[in-house]
């Protein structure tokens, strides 16, 4: 299998939604929990309302890396810990095939929104983001 192969071609549908507290904020968020919801991401998509965004689920702690391959929208994204503390907050450019890479191994999730959002709505690092079920380690990983 070639790594063309694995790259996404169209965008995906519309994928399962939970609200999200950041800070005082709340968001609808698209769950990208598997690998290929991960892969394909916000790729292709063309809008994004101001209080959506899309949060990825990773296994394990790890380095993570995103880039915007095949995407449209400038989006923002928040690397997160396992106990849902914004650690990092990245603007990241449409088209742009350079990954930003996370300063730290213990990221858990990745929050994508509309570029300059936790600007606009003064969230900062340090601010910890939670769920209607309660703290991320509790919504995706003690239910299942």
């Amino acid at each position: 299998m070639s790594i063309e192969s694995l790259i996404p071609t169209k965008a995906q549908p519309r994928l399962a939604t939970i609200k999200l507290w950041i800070g005082p904020e709340q968001m609808s968020t698209e769950m990208a929990v598997t690998e290929m919801q991960e892969r394909t991401g916000m790729m292709f998509r063309t809008n994004m309302a101001e209080s959506e965004g899309m949060i990825f689920v990773f296994p394990m702690p790890q380095r993570a890396d995103f880039w915007m391959m095949n995407t449209i929208l400038p989006l923002s994204a928040a690397y997160i810990d396992p106990d849902g503390q914004i650690l990092e907050i990245h603007d990241l450019q449409p088209h742009d095939t350079n990954s930003v890479n996370a300063a730290t191994d213990n990221i858990q999730y990745v929050l994508e929104t509309p570029q300059g959002w936790f600007k606009r709505h003064n969230i900062r690092e340090g601010t910890v983001i939670a769920s209607e079920k309660g703290t991320l380690r509790k919504t995706f990983f003690e239910d299942r």
